[in-house]
């Protein structure tokens, strides 16, 4: 019985030869699966870390209901040489840092406030006032332990 034949030294290169190192391996999805499965788990344990959203309760402006206060609104204006008014009142002058007399009004104001719904306060400040001047009006607020605070922008009506 004859041996079987192996594969001589030629057929060997020829093979090797039929081996192109520039051909494409075509798309591989394993390696795209693995990726997808990372991704997949980075979002799973970020997603205990998210918090809940919660509802806040908002009450739209409308007409005022009985059980509601309307807070008392009061009117500063501040001038653009400085000097200060509370509801066309003018207080202090144009120099003082303090604003005295402004900060004892908004004292009295607060201690006269019967309704207990709070002050309503504007500032008004024209566009050429340093914003040092309404610092200044910040700080008599905050003498008088009044917190609600708004701006008002553009032309005053």
């Amino acid at each position: 019985m004859p041996l079987p034949r192996t594969a001589s030294l030629p057929d060997v290169k020829r093979r090797k030869s039929q081996f192109r190192p520039d051909s494409s391996p075509g798309f591989q999805i394993a390696p795209m699966i693995d990726v997808v499965f990372v991704i997949m788990l980075y979002f799973m344990v970020m997603a205990g870390s998210v918090r809940k959203e919660v509802a806040h309760t908002t009450q739209l402006p409308g007409p005022p209901t009985p059980e509601m206060e309307t807070p008392d609104e009061i009117s500063i204006r501040v001038a653009g040489d400085g000097q200060v008014t509370l509801n066309d009142d003018p207080l202090d002058t144009a120099d003082s840092t303090t604003l005295p007399e402004l900060a004892a009004q908004l004292r009295q104001i607060k201690a006269t406030d019967v309704s207990r719904s709070g002050l309503l306060v504007t500032i008004d400040a024209s566009e050429s006032v340093p914003y040092q001047r309404v610092v200044d009006v910040l700080d008599a607020l905050s003498q008088a332990d009044i917190h609600n605070v708004t701006f008002q922008t553009g032309a005053s009506e």
